[in-house]
């Protein structure tokens, strides 16, 4: 068990505590209530409320349990594998299917698979509950996914991931006519300030986050587009082709109220991956068509 301890300063003074704390943390403003709740934040040693206003020299105590060990079970679901080695996978990913376990997806998910079909040939850097996975791609996206199958080949991987070498290429449907061939959307991405499921382009603690788009069809009401990815924040395309006022079509939570459900989900895929071998030192790259959601409304929505 360890201790957070927070003391507060002249500019933070009169802050409300779980604001202070979520800007001052990891924690959201959901979680700091939780703790609280179960008592374990403390003010000058005296449990206090969400909405207690700290004051300078406040001692803030977040008493921090490591987190319970749990271990996945694998399961057999078929995986669309594109490449195998002792080093890597490469998998198509289905549209609808969570890549980890968390909360209200305990199975079902690709790396319930992944241990199946791979024993404990998996990477271990990202702990239990994501073993193997250097990236991830949202639920509802559909498209390629790298999985390491030792350490050695997921820091190689993670680091070609962070020096943004990695070559990724989206396909999306976006609402409207995007009237530039191309462009780049430099543009950073935080979380939403008054919604912490939802990013938004903000210069309030955010991430630096750049996407290359271009026009390969225009559609009825709608635009095909490839996008692709310089940095990889969570919903970077959904969130910069919305910033622009082209939502993805189908997005739930960034396009509009009137959701298109025949596509179960934001329409954008992972079509292409590639990147530097890590034994070989070659270049790989995979390519895989649009799911079947993305190809009947693509169908549907095609120019006459």
């Amino acid at each position: 068990m360890d201790n957070i301890i927070l003391i507060v300063s002249a500019d933070d003074n009169n802050k409300r505590l779980d604001a202070f704390i979520s800007q001052n943390t990891d924690y959201s403003r959901n979680s700091v209530q939780i703790l609280l709740d179960e008592g374990n934040i403390t003010v000058n040693g005296k449990q206090v409320t969400k909405s207690y206003k700290v004051k300078i020299d406040d001692k803030i105590e977040i008493t921090v349990h490591p987190p319970k060990e749990v271990r996945y079970e694998g399961e057999n679901i078929p995986l669309d594998i594109y490449y195998e080695d002792n080093d890597l996978l490469v998998v198509n990913k289905p549209k609808g299917m969570v890549v980890h376990p968390a909360n209200g997806n305990e199975s079902g998910t690709l790396v319930n698979a992944l241990l199946y079909h791979c024993k404990d040939s998996l990477s271990g850097i990202n702990g239990e509950i994501r073993p193997g996975i250097v990236h991830r791609i949202d639920k509802d996206t559909s498209g390629l996914l790298v999985i390491a199958k030792n350490d050695y080949a997921h820091e190689h991987l993670a680091r070609q991931f962070k020096e943004h070498s990695i070559t990724r290429v989206y396909n999306a449907i976006v609402y409207g006519n995007v009237k530039n061939d191309e462009g780049d959307i430099d543009a950073p991405i935080g979380r939403h300030k008054t919604d912490r499921k939802k990013f938004c382009v903000t210069s309030v603690n955010s991430k630096n986050a750049f996407t290359h788009y271009k026009v390969l069809e225009k559609l009825n009401s709608f635009t095909l587009i490839e996008a692709r990815l310089k940095t990889g924040r969570t919903h970077q395309i959904r969130v910069h082709m919305q910033s622009i006022g082209h939502p993805l079509a189908g997005d739930p939570v960034y396009g509009p109220k009137n959701v298109i459900t025949e596509l179960e989900g934001q329409a954008l895929h992972a079509g292409v991956i590639g990147f530097i071998h890590p034994t070989t030192n070659e270049y790989m790259e995979f390519s895989a068509p649009w799911c079947h959601q993305f190809t009947k409304f693509y169908n549907k929505t095609k120019l006459k």
